[in-house]
């Protein structure tokens, strides 16, 4: 470990001296050192106020116990860093703590005239007023402690060296510089050459979603956290109706088809995205049946924590967070135009008649689909951001987009059985969405596109 470095205890972190035992608490676990050295409890005493460098600490111990305690000393201070209770400073530009369990804290031996640049994927924002360096490379984060700091994260976004960085930032001398880069290039923010395959193929935000959504990378909270029960009531399990006409759907004997439907096996079999239609458009029974067999609501669930609902296809807590909106081209029997599927009720309400608005998503669905017939129907799909958010964190993102595979698959396979030309889309316009429906795009927005029409004979 680097000698210069100035390790400090988190402020959260507590010390309790019980019989022969040093406990360190912190609000979610703890660690008990059997028998600690006299030696052992001053360090520990240091690193709970002002902090010591890597260097003043092993004077400490090799003043005061023998010198096969730093040994000891040294494997328990490791412990200490994985747990990610102490901070790793350069001082007075940043300090970095681990996230994991797991990272191992290496020395990397930084050459005074060494080029390095600041990797591509480290990020920097502001966190309850600090400023934070991460990256999906790193298990640490990294705070910065004064402007100085962020001057030269700048100047890394070309390749520099100790001297060049010295020179650019007043009070920077060589030393530091050499001290601070020894930190980033140590926490896998820098960059000394170009990228190899795997990490080539990754783009920036893919990265981060992938790290950030998922265990073991970082210590963000994640999971049912239910950070925001205390201020803010729980969206409904069902859209509120804004008052407009309601149009009623075609509901379909259910007996009937568990004795027609072809098989699960040979609905799995015969799925295939179709671009193509017959000349004979889709019918509003055609589509009734549909909806009516991917998304309905089955059942709504009462709870102390808000409602909660059954339907078709699996979501995550019973939330559902999915709506539909489908927007009509050429149906039979049903004007053109956008419309919103109520799930609850089976019905459907037109937001508006067909417009500049609702042919440019039409046009966007075509592109996106390789541009062979215009979606007769185009199923949007969109996520009320805040009913899911309430409960969730952490993951919720992606939590939404496997909520639209598995409601994608059900499309398929309903279409399918229906004798219809289903295909979903990779790629959707939220923001001509936004514009279309005017519905804020922070409070809902289209996370998902399908196409749906007549089969081609």
């Amino acid at each position: 470990m680097y000698s210069f470095l100035t390790l400090a205890f988190l402020p959260n972190l507590t010390i309790i001296a019980k019989h022969n035992q040093l406990i360190l608490q912190s609000p979610n676990r703890s660690l008990t050192l059997q028998l600690p050295q006299p030696g052992w409890r001053v360090a520990l005493e240091q690193l709970k106020n002002d902090g010591i460098t890597v260097s003043e600490l092993r004077e400490l111990i090799l003043a005061t116990e023998d010198p096969s305690e730093l040994v000891k000393f040294n494997l328990e201070l490791q412990k200490l860093l994985n747990q990610g209770w102490l901070t790793q400073a350069v001082l007075p530009l940043a300090k970095a703590i681990s996230m994991t369990d797991s990272y191992q804290f290496q020395d990397q031996i930084i050459p005074t005239q060494a080029l390095f640049t600041l990797s591509r994927f480290a990020y920097l924002h502001q966190v309850a007023g600090e400023m934070l360096l991460e990256s999906p490379l790193s298990p640490t984060k990294i705070i910065l402690l004064d402007w100085r700091a962020t001057a030269l994260i700048s100047q890394l976004s070309q390749p520099q060296n100790c001297t060049t960085l010295s020179l650019a930032i007043p009070g920077i001398t060589e030393t530091l510089a050499q001290e601070f880069l020894s930190l980033l290039l140590t926490t896998q923010m820098l960059t000394t050459e170009s990228e190899k395959p795997p990490l080539v193929f990754w783009e920036f935000h893919d990265l981060l979603f992938h790290s950030r959504s998922r265990l073991g990378s970082h210590n963000h909270p994640m999971g049912a956290t239910y950070r925001f029960q205390d201020n803010l009531k729980p969206l409904p399990a069902l859209k509120p109706s804004r008052g407009e006409k309601k149009i009623n759907l075609f509901t379909p004997n259910l007996d009937c088809l568990l004795n027609t439907d072809i098989s699960l096996s040979e609905a799995l079999e015969s799925r295939k995205s179709l671009r193509k239609y017959g000349k004979t458009a889709i019918t509003v029974e055609q589509l009734g049946e549909f909806l009516y067999r991917t998304a309905r609501v089955k059942e709504i669930i009462n709870t102390e924590l808000g409602q909660l609902s059954r339907r078709i296809y699996p979501g995550g807590g019973k939330i559902y967070e999915l709506e539909i909106y489908p927007v009509i081209n050429t149906c039979q029997n049903l004007e053109s135009g956008l419309y919103y599927y109520h799930p609850g009720e089976h019905q459907l309400t037109k937001i508006t008649p067909i417009n500049h608005d609702i042919e440019a998503l039409l046009t966007s669905a075509w592109l996106a689909s390789g541009q062979q017939d215009r979606p007769q129907i185009l199923l949007i799909i969109t996520a009320r951001f805040g009913r899911i958010y309430w409960k969730y964190q952490g993951f919720v993102y992606a939590l939404i987009l496997k909520h639209v595979g598995v409601l994608y698959q059900n499309f398929y396979l309903v279409a399918t059985a229906m004798n219809l030309a289903p295909c979903a889309l990779g790629v959707g316009n939220g923001e001509l969405f936004a514009q279309a429906t005017g519905i804020d795009y922070y409070q809902e927005s289209s996370v998902g596109e399908f196409m749906l029409g007549s089969r081609l004979s």
